[in-house]
């Protein structure tokens, strides 16, 4: 099977609209269908374009016999913004189109969304009231935005996601998440959740052991070594190159949300291209299937 961005649009289109498709409209139904929608989103955070009216440009001149109609850019905004509960949707169904869904092994991390710098943005922001300041060690300083809490398998497919405020506990956040998705952990007896020190507790490592679930994450200087943490070195590095993929490639610091609304489904937008990238890649046989290359230009 060919393995580009075409055909990747054209599968998961196809995926799309016979599985969530076909949305029974009052009145006149919308020209961009919803399914259309879904692969116009994948393909912009594929290609890169951050700005929508560089987007929609782009779109009309080399995108135009695939998609003959794109709302402007007000529209365009108005529909994606909308359209959050349908990207999750689409996420999670190519997520268990996948034999890696039912991998027992989770890696669990959170990483910086940063949604202004200076003091006057973050004073007028609408991000107010989910926004926070919080520090990200990666880059040694402050930021003002959320955290990207991801439970994903090693390959990368996503099996949990929230945004939260930076100041919120990581523990009681992934909590959160597990209850109320419990069948997830509940389906998967000995699943094993890889972390680092952050989401150290023992009152967290017993709710998780009442789930049927184990944590292994490295071991604190005080603390006698853990089983498995020689491995954890290799593992760990699984979750930074997930989340490289999303940074360095799926341009997430440059999501350009100016509403919590706007940030979420940003965000949802990227990983939902990471996880339609990985889904084609599986069903079409190639050896590295978090790879971007065949779809990035």
């Amino acid at each position: 099977m060919t393995n580009n961005l075409d055909a990747l649009l054209t599968t998961l289109y196809v995926k799309i609209d016979d599985e969530i498709g076909g949305t029974r409209w009052l009145g006149r139904p919308p020209r961009l269908t919803d399914s259309e929608l879904i692969c116009l989103a994948v393909a912009q955070a594929l290609l890169g374009f951050t700005s929508e009216s560089r987007w929609l440009r782009f779109v009309d001149s080399r995108l135009g016999g695939m998609f003959p109609y794109v709302p402007k850019q007000p529209g365009s905004n108005k529909r994606l913004r909308a359209a959050l509960p349908l990207v999750k949707k689409a996420i999670r169904l190519l997520s268990v189109d996948t034999d890696f869904w039912f991998d027992p092994h989770w890696i669990v991390d959170s990483t910086p969304v940063e949604c202004g710098r200076s003091r006057p943005t973050v004073k007028r922001s609408d991000m107010a009231g989910w926004a926070g300041y919080g520090y990200c060690a990666s880059h040694s300083r402050f930021f003002w935005g959320l955290h990207l809490f991801l439970v994903c398998t090693p390959t990368g497919i996503p099996i949990l996601w929230a945004l939260a405020n930076p100041k919120l506990d990581e523990r009681e956040v992934l909590t959160a998440m597990l209850d109320r998705e419990p069948e997830t952990v509940t389906d998967r007896p000995g699943l094993l959740m890889i972390s680092d020190k952050g989401f150290a507790s023992k009152d967290f490592e017993t709710d998780l052991a009442l789930r049927g679930a184990e944590l292994l994450r490295p071991s604190f200087k005080r603390e006698k070594k853990r089983k498995g943490e020689s491995l954890l070195k290799s593992v760990r590095q699984l979750i930074e190159s997930v989340n490289d993929t999303l940074k360095g490639q799926l341009d997430l610091e440059r999501h350009g949300g100016r509403t919590f609304e706007g940030v979420a489904v940003r965000v949802a937008q990227r990983i939902l291209a990471m996880t339609a990238a990985i889904w084609h890649n599986h069903k079409t046989g190639q050896p590295i299937t978090r790879s971007l290359i065949a779809y990035d230009h």
